[in-house]
């Protein structure tokens, strides 16, 4: 069974939906850490209620920066935990080199946009800023870009006239809900014979 570890920085909607998956069969694995970069985010809270190990990454001073002996710490707390993928739902740090050279070609991200559209922060907003006619989902796999690692799966979302970034978000998750477990669980395939 795969062994998953889920970083995150917020509510953790798109771990739920892992979990959601799990519990209904659809993916073959178990969460065996959650850890968060925002001591209060309420994907600890969610992974509690789940008997879900958590723990947290401190990267204090830094607001943005994940510095690497801070990525090497949690490199070691992933493997301690036997975990064989990693999966960011909503991790506002750019993962780099200690955790890529500990984790190769086992880092997912999902992204709220058709990538290489609207990489980094508020993709929803960037895609109803500038006028498009359809935005999406991307799950990929990590690299050190920001938003650049090779793509695993897309699901496309309209722009409707008179969409905010909140009610496009809102759909987006919708999809990105669907498609992280659904990509997460093929993937997992192509990690264990």
């Amino acid at each position: 069974m795969l062994s998953l570890g889920i970083l995150g920085s917020g509510s953790g909607s798109n771990m739920q939906a892992i979990v959601d998956a799990i519990e209904d069969g659809r993916l073959d694995a178990r969460i065996a850490l959650v850890l968060s970069d925002n001591p209060s985010a309420y994907i600890l809270e969610r992974a509690s209620k789940y008997g879900i190990p958590t723990g947290i990454i401190d990267c204090s001073p830094f607001r943005m920066k994940f510095p690497e002996e801070v990525q090497e710490q949690t490199a070691m707390k992933l493997k301690e935990a036997g975990v064989d993928l990693v999966c960011l739902a909503g991790f506002m740090r750019l993962v780099k080199q200690p955790l890529l050279d500990a984790f190769p070609s086992a880092i997912l991200n999902i992204h709220p946009s058709l990538l290489p559209a609207f990489p980094g922060l508020e993709a929803w907003k960037q895609a109803v800023d500038a006028g498009v006619s359809e935005s999406g989902v991307t799950v990929h796999l990590v690299d050190s870009g920001m938003d650049t690692g090779p793509i695993l799966g897309q699901e496309k979302v309209p722009v409707l006239p008179g969409d905010t970034p909140e009610s496009l978000h809102a759909r987006i998750q919708i999809s990105e809900h669907q498609l992280y477990p659904q990509i997460i669980a093929e993937y997992s395939k192509r990690l264990k014979p």
